[in-house]
């Protein structure tokens, strides 16, 4: 990349899903994080930043968890996503019943 580019990155995940008492609900969740310059770009804010938090947060005691993981645990998901939501990486969350679906 040269100086002055810039990149972006979107990410969209929908799904749709039923509640314990049968309703039917589809829910979209997306994501936009734009590039600053060569040094701090979209990529490195959703790859890299979350790496660095969590060996961050490993130091401070405050993931437990040893080994190479997935984050799938909330233990060490959770954390990572509260200190990205402060530097303002994060998922906007809609859900909506869908009427007469069936899953």
């Amino acid at each position: 990349m040269r100086p002055e580019d810039k990149d972006m990155i979107i990410m969209l995940n929908s799904y749709k899903h039923e509640t314990s008492r049968g309703i039917s609900l589809e829910t979209t969740e997306h994501m936009v994080v734009y590039g600053e310059d060569d040094k701090r770009t979209a990529m490195a804010k959703t790859v890299g930043l979350p790496v660095a938090i969590s060996a961050h947060l490993i130091l401070q005691g405050k993931i437990k968890a040893t080994g190479v993981r997935i984050p799938i645990s909330k233990e060490v998901y959770e954390p990572i996503l509260d200190v990205l939501a402060e530097e303002g990486i994060k998922f906007h969350t809609r859900t909506k019943e869908i009427p007469g679906l069936v899953l």
